[in-house]
């Protein structure tokens, strides 16, 4: 049966309604696996269960936000652990409010929880919809589509434990060699947030968040879900959302050292969007939008349903996982502006497998950590375009199955010259395969297939100078290959090259005392850098730029400078992300040294709170950008700089209640939070999105 046949799609609907049972068989497989493989300590399972080095009240699959941090720390290079609690205490409702105080990441919505820019140390730039160069994962599970391209409105920051962020090539171990790296969102388990929760959020344009959790242990199984409801009419004119999303997990445990993991998630989301708009509009009547937004009714509609298994078994000489997932989502995206409309109808399917080894070993007398691991992800989009007539589908303009394939398979190792000093090889090789049947064939066949291949070394070594302190260096190699958001549709679409980087990261992390610190200098010489070019005649595209720099000082610091003044037991502490980027075209032929347009220079998030021991805590907190940065690549316009003050407080009843305000640009400042890119723009270019006014929010949550 060929892609392009009716009865293929008939049987890929059916196909999406079986999903679950489909995702019951991957548990099943997984726990075939862990019955073949030997634990460390067998043990029948109906015997209590004593895990080697792991209580009963711990997952296998899933380890604490403690454990997740020892382990992330391993990492030569610049890796964060965001927990729950430090997102929890005020509003979370975007991946913006998960990652702002990690530096070196930029993560700006455009509106609602739709369509947030996620770049870390100037990935995918050029993209202010459909992210790309950042690999997005949920419990290691790609969120990202088969092709590397992806959105994070599939993420419910409720619905995460803790988040894990590994810049560039440090993501090695999940496999993704890119210049963004990959960000991980762990979800909690029934033996990590066990009992029940209610969460309700409130607060300006109509805003609604409501949560509810269960999570609990029970003999070998352990079960946690969450359903979330979100509604707002948004700051914005056109931006009514409504969001519904599912997120759950069952474990069992085989025996003392075995684990499987099943997933489930499922979200409906309804969306309105309005159009970008000219700097003047912008901040002259940043709420407004086009008329076209209403005439062509645009918006952003999703279905999505992912399953998946995971397992983990513990062995003398390390843990071994392997995991299965498969995923279907629709796309129903009418667009309308003064320049183009049209309705975009997407129905993907994504699936795939991985497996990876860690193991501490001895040679020669020292320890020896080796990590050694594969990943398969394939997927089929059969992507439609239509007529906007109205928001509803009209005459059909394209239709194209996008098939994409991608085999990685990685190993690194740690070797110990002396106990506190470690020199750490990776490598990471990559086929990927990008394939366009066109089935739309009355303007002709525009089917095309690309292959892209690669081979990313890794060099570093990490130095533990003392306890709880760390000095690294390392030097990697990345790649990119181009998704069909880059390809186009097509076959006169120009040929892209994969995107090429080498990087060379320096710098520290620790605690000493009550401080804590994270720093790090970077270098990355890009080859091939997916940019927005103006060819000499036609419209703007995506091409590959010879010869780009991306450079930048990534550094956040905790500090708690007064303790018991007014009470015992109280604090303050002064909490900081500042993030230095300097990315730009080197030597190129049109654009000679220029900016690359999409993140500004300076970007500063802190935080100053006063914590009672009773329970309270309150304090400002600012997002300061100082500079405007070009959108353009002709660096012809910019935005402007700003500064947005906000302030928590809330208060632990210590019973499981606990309540919060939180309030956002309180001075009610008119700013750019999103922006898309171009190759030069003018006073009319319509490429700015405002920020979000004054708010307010207040929030209550109880734990039993």
């Amino acid at each position: 049966m060929h892609y392009s046949d009716p009865a293929f799609f008939t049987l890929r609907r059916k196909a999406e309604k079986l999903l679950p049972k489909v995702a019951l068989a991957l548990l099943g497989t997984s726990a075939a696996l862990a019955l073949l493989v030997p634990a460390a300590h067998s043990q029948t399972v109906t015997q209590p269960i004593t895990v080697t080095g792991k209580a009963e009240s711990e997952s296998i699959t899933v380890p604490d936000a403690e454990e997740a941090r020892r382990r992330i720390e391993k990492t030569a290079g610049g890796v964060d652990v965001v927990p729950a609690e430090e997102v929890r205490d005020g509003r979370a409702n975007t991946v913006k409010d998960v990652l702002d105080f990690v530096p070196g990441v930029y993560a700006q919505p455009k509106y609602g929880q739709e369509d947030s820019r996620l770049s870390i140390r100037g990935s995918g730039l050029s993209r202010s919809f459909h992210l790309r160069g950042t690999r997005i994962l949920r419990d290691g599970v790609p969120i990202t589509d088969a092709d590397g391209a992806g959105d994070t409105m599939e993420i419910d920051p409720l619905a995460v434990d803790y988040t894990e962020v590994y810049k560039g090539a440090n993501a090695l171990q999940y496999g993704a060699s890119l210049l963004g790296g990959a960000v991980n969102f762990v979800s909690p388990t029934g033996r990590s947030q066990p009992g029940f929760l209610l969460r309700q959020e409130l607060g300006s344009f109509d805003s609604l968040r409501s949560q509810f959790g269960a999570g609990g242990a029970l003999g070998n199984f352990d079960y946690y879900v969450t359903p979330t409801y979100s509604h707002s009419s948004g700051y914005r004119d056109h931006t009514d959302q409504d969001y519904m999303r599912l997120n759950g997990n069952i474990g069992y445990r085989f025996g003392d050292g075995a684990e499987t993991r099943f997933y489930l998630s499922a979200a409906n989301i309804n969306q309105k969007i309005p159009n970008s708009l000219t700097r003047s509009q912008a901040l002259a009547n940043p709420s407004s939008t086009t008329p076209q937004s209403f005439t062509g009714n645009t918006k952003r509609n999703i279905e999505a349903l992912r399953a998946a298994s995971k397992t983990t078994f513990l062995t003398d000489s390390g843990e071994a996982t392997v995991g299965f997932f498969a995923a279907s989502k629709t796309l129903f995206h009418p667009l309308s502006s003064a320049a183009f409309s049209t309705v975009v109808d997407n129905e993907e399917v994504n699936g795939g497998g991985f497996a990876r080894w860690t193991g501490d070993l001895q040679l020669g007398g020292h320890r020896n950590e080796v990590t050694l691991g594969a990943n398969y992800f394939t997927g089929i989009n059969n992507a439609k375009s239509f007529t906007n007539v109205g928001g509803a589908r009209g005459s059909l303009t394209a239709e194209a199955d996008q098939k994409s394939d991608t085999l990685e398979v990685y190993g690194e190792n740690a070797f110990y010259v002396v106990p506190d000093v470690a020199l750490i090889a990776g490598l990471q090789g990559t086929m990927a395969r990008r394939e366009l049947d066109d089935n739309f064939l009355s303007n002709g066949n525009q089917s095309f297939e690309r292959g892209y291949n690669s081979i990313n070394p890794k060099f570093g070594t990490r130095w533990d100078f003392a306890p709880q302190m760390q000095a690294f260096v390392n030097y990697s190699w990345s790649t990119e290959p181009p998704p069909f958001s880059e390809l186009g549709t097509t076959a006169t679409t120009i040929a892209l090259e994969q995107q090429e980087s080498r990087t060379l990261e320096i710098g520290s992390r620790g605690r000493r005392g009550d401080l804590a610190w994270d720093a790090a200098i970077y270098r990355a010489w890009l080859h091939n850098e997916l940019q927005t070019i103006q060819p000499a005649t036609g419209q703007a595209v995506q091409q590959n730029v010879d010869s780009t720099i991306h450079q930048g000082l990534e550094l956040g610091a905790d500090w708690v400078f007064a303790r018991n003044q007014a009470a015992a037991g109280d604090s303050t502490m002064l909490r900081l992300a500042y993030t230095y980027s300097d990315f730009y075209f080197d030597g190129h032929p049109t654009y000679g040294n220029n900016d690359i347009p999409g993140a500004p220079a300076h970007y500063l998030r802190a935080e100053l709170r006063y914590a009672h021991a009773s329970g309270w805590y309150a304090g400002p907190n600012v997002e300061w950008v100082p500079q405007g940065y070009y959108v353009d690549n002709a660096n012809t316009l910019k935005t402007t700089p700003y500064a947005l003050l906000g302030a928590k407080a809330g208060y632990d009843f210590g019973n499981g209640l606990k309540l919060f305000v939180d309030g956002r640009n309180l001075l009610d400042k008119t700013f750019i939070s999103n922006v898309s890119t171009t190759t030069t723009a003018n006073a009319n270019s319509a490429l700015f999105n405002p920020g979000d006014g004054r708010a307010v929010y207040v929030g209550a949550e109880f734990r039993w």
